[in-house]
């Protein structure tokens, strides 16, 4: 299961932003990494270079590797609707993001684990494929082997279900999708719009 297994830290000094979750680092040091520190001056980017951070950052945030991206932005070229919302709705679709955004689990690698250790269900039938496009109306649950899992318990815990795309049944651990979420329900700090330019160039 290829996926980043580069240093963490470092990527979200680079964009400023906890994506991969809550860093301890970030509040100490607010700045890019490198030797010079915050003292490293840097001329004004490029267009090409600022669309091709939008699009690394959008990759990191959700573990998906280049050649997956690239596929994932061309299938969204090819439906209905605006282009950059069309992407960020596939990518929060993804079967690892949608149990991260149940509160199954803390964070999105978290998520990819469980899934791939084949504790999440959809439908019913085990499925440990965490590229998974979750369609509308599909109901994801926890393994009834796997509901005591003190990781999963104390995640759903402390994260419960913010999302108005989503619905939880605590008693039953299952939720299911009600509808594709639109652009103003997703939280992520992405300018989709730099990437759909990168891509059509």
């Amino acid at each position: 299961m290829a996926r980043y297994r580069g240093p963490k830290s470092k990527i979200a000094r680079k964009f400023r932003e906890p994506i991969f979750g809550s860093d301890k680092v970030l509040e100490k040091k607010n700045y890019g990494p490198g030797q010079h520190g915050p003292n490293k001056r840097r001329g004004k980017q490029s267009e090409y270079a600022t669309q091709l951070e939008e699009k690394q950052k959008a990759k990191y945030t959700y573990g998906i590797l280049e050649k997956q991206f690239s596929n994932l932005f061309k299938a969204a070229s090819r439906k209905r609707g605006i282009t950059g919302e069309v992407l960020l709705q596939m990518c929060e679709a993804r079967l690892d993001n949608v149990v991260y955004r149940l509160g199954i689990s803390p964070t999105r690698s978290g998520a990819r684990q469980l899934v791939g250790h084949r504790h999440i269900t959809i439908n019913g039938q085990i499925l440990n494929i965490p590229s998974y496009q979750v369609k509308e109306g599909d109901v994801i649950g926890v393994r009834e082997k796997s509901k005591s899992l003190e990781a999963i318990t104390a995640s759903l815990a402390a994260n419960p279900v913010n999302s108005d795309w989503l619905e939880w049944n605590g008693t039953q651990m299952t939720g299911r999708l009600i509808n594709m979420p639109e652009r103003t329900q997703i939280p992520e700090n992405i300018k989709e719009q730099l990437i759909v330019e990168l891509y059509s160039k």
